[in-house]
């Protein structure tokens, strides 16, 4: 205990303290003796960084028990599952410093529901480097976590369908390997009617601003 005390530079009763109030999970044990790894002192540094940012030892205790709760990395990215998305390794402080103050119990537990995050012993695993980006992006321009984690959580109910209908279409006509092959084919088709949709949709708020005017 001295000796993980001394590494992550806090008194040993500070971190029985931590210990106390779970923030720490228990050392393993040998008889009466009690041993320590980098998953204690990890998470050590961890909180130390959390504080820094403003976080209180309530907000990092609920933080704590909905990633040890959380869905393992495993579960997340299945096993040989083929995936066109870069996964994303984080520390915990690293993902409140993308999305500063918008780390929270409720919203990890979100993300983790949509198949987002995982975790990994003590790194966060994100399954999406392109989600990840533009979610924190939203979030800088103003747009609380929980209203972007909504929002994808309605885009993928539609995403789910269209993925079905050309999976049919392209299995209907082909093999499972043409559905690997063809899947840029069906990217391009969503983005780009995504898209015009979104002229269509700024088209006619132009339409009824000129209106008003």
């Amino acid at each position: 205990m001295e000796e993980l005390a001394r590494l992550a530079g806090i008194t040993v009763r500070t971190l029985r303290f931590y210990r106390e109030r779970k923030l720490l999970p228990p050392p393993r044990r040998e008889g009466r003796i009690a041993w320590y790894d980098d998953h204690h002192l990890a998470r050590l540094r961890t909180i130390a960084a959390l504080l820094e940012r403003g976080h209180t030892l309530n907000g990092i205790a609920e933080l704590a028990e909905a990633l040890d709760q959380g869905r393992d990395v495993a579960d997340l990215l299945g096993v040989g599952t083929p995936t066109e998305e870069e996964p994303v390794r984080l520390t915990p402080e690293e993902l409140a410093a993308r999305f500063e103050g918008e780390v929270t119990p409720e919203n990890l537990a979100a993300a983790m529901e949509l198949g987002y995050l995982g975790t990994d012993g003590d790194q966060i695993v994100h399954i999406s480097r392109r989600l990840l980006d533009v979610s924190s992006a939203l979030v800088r321009e103003g747009i609380p976590l929980a209203e972007v984690l909504t929002a994808g959580a309605r885009v993928r109910a539609h995403v789910d369908d269209l993925a079905e209908m050309f999976a049919e279409l392209i299995l209907r006509h082909g093999t499972e390997a043409d559905l690997h092959r063809l899947r840029p084919l069906a990217r391009s088709v969503v983005e780009a009617e995504l898209s015009l949709a979104l002229d269509r949709r700024l088209s006619k708020r132009d339409e009824k601003d000129a209106e008003t005017d």
